[in-house]
């Protein structure tokens, strides 16, 4: 659990914008020096996403989503606003937003808000999105703080809509990483964290074709 690796939760917030503060604004920064995977974590998001997409009366909406820790929008450019009428972003780094608006080009006008605010002090509008798309960014919340932020996800819902967490996993139990200041947890941990904010999994996916030396990634969809 976090609170055996965070001895100091302020310290732990604030080192970790200082850290993003200073991560150039372009996808390599977004993705730790690993620009090059970003084709195939979006192709295996969209086959990921698209299930729920299809046809059929429990089908998820695409007028609405969310992309949390959005940094200069790389995932909302390829991923959100093709399948979605309208897209919001939230980021921590003022930055990263500002620079989203050059980088997402025509299409970024069809971003309703840029909202630079940590997730663990952000709610989203109620019964308001189709889908919440959280990647890359729950080992900077504590597990109180992130198991609060899913049930606010939850409560921002439309009819339909889901949470999707895509993230590293630990092979066991909580690893801290001192140098941006976050947390990577198994998959027991997270799974125990989905449940107590009264979320049910329904789709949970390992990312293939990864480069051997990182983290495995999990995805999964919930509501």
């Amino acid at each position: 659990m976090t609170s055996e690796v965070v001895e100091n939760e302020f310290e732990f917030y604030s080192k970790a914008e200082k850290y993003w503060k200073d991560v150039p604004a372009t996808v390599d920064g977004m993705l730790g020096g690993y620009g090059h995977i970003s084709s195939i974590d979006i192709n295996s998001s969209r086959k990921f996403l698209q299930r729920f997409l299809r046809d059929g009366p429990n089908r998820t909406g695409t007028t609405r989503a969310l992309d949390c820790g959005a940094g200069i929008g790389r995932i909302t450019k390829r991923l959100l606003l093709p399948l979605f009428k309208t897209v919001d972003m939230v980021d921590v780094t003022e930055d990263f937003l500002t620079k989203a608006k050059s980088y997402l080009g025509e299409e970024g006008r069809r971003v309703r808000n840029y909202f630079c605010c940590g997730l663990q002090d952000f709610s989203p509008e109620p019964n308001s999105y189709d889908v919440i798309w959280i990647q890359w960014v729950i080992g900077h919340l504590t597990d109180n703080h992130l198991s609060d932020f899913l049930r606010r996800c939850r409560a921002g819902l439309r009819p339909n809509g889901i949470v999707v967490i895509k993230d590293n996993m630990a092979q066991e139990g909580v690893i801290m990483d001192d140098v941006d200041s976050s947390v990577c947890r198994d998959l027991d941990v997270v799974h125990k964290i989905i449940r107590r904010a009264g979320l049910h999994l329904l789709a949970e996916e390992r990312q293939e074709n990864f480069p051997d030396e990182i983290y495995h990634v999990y995805t999964f969809a919930m509501r």
